[in-house]
């Protein structure tokens, strides 16, 4: 009878490790190549780094674009030594970091809850079961099937801290298993081995905890909280009030001896294991803890900028703000789902309604027998630890919850809705049914399985077909850039042809992906002398017969004004030879490149003087049509077919808090609106007018193309300078008139 609990459970185990590893290996990696499309810019700055790892420049953090720990750098390079500088290379580590941490919450499970706390005795069906269970929601989990498809370095945190702990608790409580041979192999000690044989390796085992450990820095931002977990489970066995699972305090002798009075009353061995614990982990921990030490702005680069407490981010309301992100995460074992698309199909809780009802029932056991039973309370302390630093963050521009700050504890989430489906059926079993164990047992797995089977089927659909078509998918991972990068690879490789990228933050996608021989010129506004460094740009190739300008589509990616800055540019040193169309963009081409004269955007600037009342003022106006510029001080002589550019020299107060348009106005000889332009005012640095930061003058530049049925003949050029917000004009100091003529034009054939 023994035999055939065994071989059940031998089989039922073999069958869930398999039926996992489909279902992981199918959302983790199946179209990886394609899904997501582009890459996203962070993903980007990680392959940067990546790349400079590879030429020698290591580093345990990486101080750019906010801020990264290194293990995800080193991953990426390591594949990409592999793989080329290529999508997979970057993603792939996180994608079996993610799927491997599958398989570890499934051994976590076991070993957590597969032995009573009573008696001692071998409890493999509960362990199967929970861990089963929590494994297998963590393989189907839409919003970590997203995470994990993404090159994030969050995704390995979730992997090292089960690890970790799945090893610590395995390696304490080894030797104090009785050994059976119809036991599932969780920790037990051959009986045939000295007892000297299984303390070493007991202790190597702690090693392996404590390298997992320490290996945590290295992972993400809210890693820095597991060193809390570890402790303060600990020195819970060391209160008072805390029992062992035969009813008996902390510290009173009971029998069988295990883990939790092993710590309570620590022997020479258990200091033993907890000096090599934190020894290895903090040997491993070490080059991040010096760096910070020697870098301590590193530490706080992006948690300051989170901080909820900071006034910026609670608008004065800290307990409030505080408060409404608790509730915000609450929310979302059930109801409110995360609406970053790099995380999640926006608005997708995190737990759908049947799993948040199991975890609060899993939440409410554990918090009920947390004095008596180490693994419900490590899951209490795990989720409430490593959800506080999602709590304690907040962006302006977004609402909680955002599930890669709670990528940590989403192990414990998991294991916990295990926990209720488990006192669920017992409390079902000792109710309802007179089944045997095993028969109880293999037809609630069965159970479980086809729910979360059922539960894979509609993350697939969900993924694969409605996250995956979302037009905001193609925006948030720029495949604009990859589109860029396959034509900017078939060009020659002789000179003959250069490219102008307007962009800011896409540019480290870009860097690692393209491998071709054609120059390609990253540029964007905040460049000092923007026009000296596009004909330096263009100067570095002596072959050069074409330059390709690209025009990006402002819903794909803003550029501010740099397509207008270029546009002026090559119409006045070179000759358009056409444009080519693409889904995310258009390519503007320029032959005839002059390069024998200085390039400027303008040669001089005409006085102009308008104050406003709204703390904003026009300082001097530059217009012309192609190479030439014209003075303002007479009619500008302008020709059909030509576009117009109009550049104007801005002040504005300090701390101004108005963002500004102007609305460009062309008025016929009866005084009538003929033809009208809005652009929203934007400084060199793409910051808006009310942002603050500078206060010097900085220049907009208008690049305007007339209809072609505009009559010809005189007209007024006039301005309107408006707040964006209430559409309300502001009005000239002592004319109190909010339209003013800037300038006169004459429009004629072209002839």
């Amino acid at each position: 009878m023994a035999g055939g609990k065994h071989s059940q459970l031998t089989l039922l185990t073999i069958g869930t490790v398999i039926l996992l590893a489909l279902v992981v290996l199918t959302l983790r990696l199946h179209r990886l190549t394609e899904l997501p499309p582009g890459l996203h810019h962070d993903e980007g700055t990680h392959a940067v780094n990546a790349l400079q790892v590879l030429q020698g420049e290591h580093a345990p953090f990486f101080p750019e674009n906010n801020g990264r720990e290194g293990m995800i750098v080193y991953a990426i390079a390591l594949m990409t030594s592999f793989l080329g500088r290529t999508v997979l290379a970057v993603r792939l580590p996180t994608a079996l970091i993610s799927a491997g941490a599958v398989f570890v919450l499934f051994w976590l499970g076991w070993i957590l809850f597969g032995r009573d706390e009573h008696s001692g005795r071998p409890t493999p069906w509960r362990g199967l079961l929970i861990g089963g269970t929590g494994a297998g929601l963590l393989a189907v989990s839409l919003g970590q099937t997203v995470i994990g498809r993404t090159a994030l370095r969050g995704s390995f945190l979730p992997f090292f801290l089960s690890l970790s702990l799945a090893l610590l608790w395995w390696a304490w409580s080894h030797d104090e298993q009785p050994s059976s041979s119809n036991d599932k192999p969780t920790g037990q000690s051959p009986a045939d081995h000295s007892g000297q044989a299984a303390r070493l390796r007991d202790y190597w085992r702690i090693a392996l905890a404590g390298m997992c450990a320490g290996l945590l820095p290295y992972t993400y931002i809210t890693a820095r909280f597991t060193p809390f977990l570890f402790l303060l489970f600990g020195l819970s066995f060391l209160l008072p009030f805390v029992r062992n699972g035969d009813g008996k305090k902390s510290g009173e002798v009971s029998s069988p001896p295990l883990l939790f009075r092993l710590i309570a009353s620590p022997s020479r061995t258990e200091w033993q294991k907890a000096g090599i614990f934190v020894l290895v982990a903090g040997l491993v921990a070490a080059p991040m803890l010096i760096h910070f030490a020697l870098n301590p702005d590193h530490f706080f680069l992006r948690s300051s900028q989170t901080w909820v407490f900071d006034s910026e981010r609670n608008l004065g309301n800290p307990l409030g703000t505080f408060l409404s992100n608790l509730w915000g995460y609450v929310l979302a074992f059930g109801f409110r789902g995360d609406l970053i698309w790099r995380h999640n199909l926006v608005g997708e809780p995190v737990l759908n309604l049947w799993q948040a009802l199991f975890f609060w029932l899993g939440v409410g056991a554990a918090v009920w027998h947390w004095r008596t039973r180490p693994a419900y309370r490590l899951l209490i302390f795990w989720l409430a630890l490593l959800i506080l630093p999602a709590v304690l963050a907040r962006e302006i521009t977004s609402v909680p919850p955002n599930t890669i700050r709670m990528i940590g504890a989403i192990p414990a989430i998991y294991l916990l809705v295990a926990v209720g489906l488990w006192e669920a059926f017992l409390f079902a079993r000792r109710r309802f049914s007179q089944l045997a164990e095993v028969r109880a047992g293999a037809a609630f797995a069965s159970l479980v399985g086809l729910a979360i089977l059922v539960q894979g089927a509609f993350t697939y659909r969900d993924y694969f077909h409605r996250w995956a078509s979302a037009p905001e998918i193609h925006r948030y991972y720029g495949t604009g850039w990859t589109d860029l990068i396959k034509i900017a690879n078939d060009q020659p490789a002789d000179g003959s042809v250069a490219f102008l990228v307007p962009g800011y933050l896409w540019q480290y996608s870009f860097e690692y992906l393209y491998q071709g021989e054609a120059p390609v010129h990253l540029v964007h506004t905040a460049m000092p002398d923007f026009a000296h460094q596009i004909e330096s740009a263009v100067k570095t190739s002596a072959s050069l017969s074409q330059v390709k300008v690209v025009d990006w589509s402002n819903d794909v990616i803003w550029a501010g004004d740099e397509d207008q800055r270029l546009a002026v540019l090559f119409d006045k040193y070179g000759r358009y030879m056409g444009t080519e169309q693409y889904a995310d963009f258009q390519i503007k081409n320029y032959a005839e490149i002059s390069l024998d004269r200085p390039w400027t955007l303008y040669e001089f600037l005409d006085p102009l003087t308008v104050n406003y009342d709204g703390g904003i003022a026009l300082m001097g106006l530059a217009a012309g049509q192609g190479i030439e510029q014209q003075s303002s001080q007479s009619p500008l002589n302008l020709k059909e077919g030509n576009p117009f550019w109009l550049a104007l020299q801005w002040q504005t107060a300090p701390e101004l808090g108005v963002d500004f348009a102007v609305s460009l106005r062309l008025h016929d000889a009866q005084g009538s609106n003929v033809f009208q332009r809005d652009y929203v005012l934007w400084k060199p640095d793409h910051s808006s007018t009310g942002a603050g930061g500078q206060t010097e003058p900085f220049d907009s530049l208008h690049l305007t193309e007339f209809p072609a049925d505009l009559p010809f003949g005189d007209y007024e050029l006039r301005i309107v300078v408006y707040d964006t917000e209430s559409l309300k004009p502001t009005v000239e100091l002592g004319v109190w008139e909010a339209e003013t003529t800037i300038a006169h034009l004459h429009y004629t054939d072209s002839k």
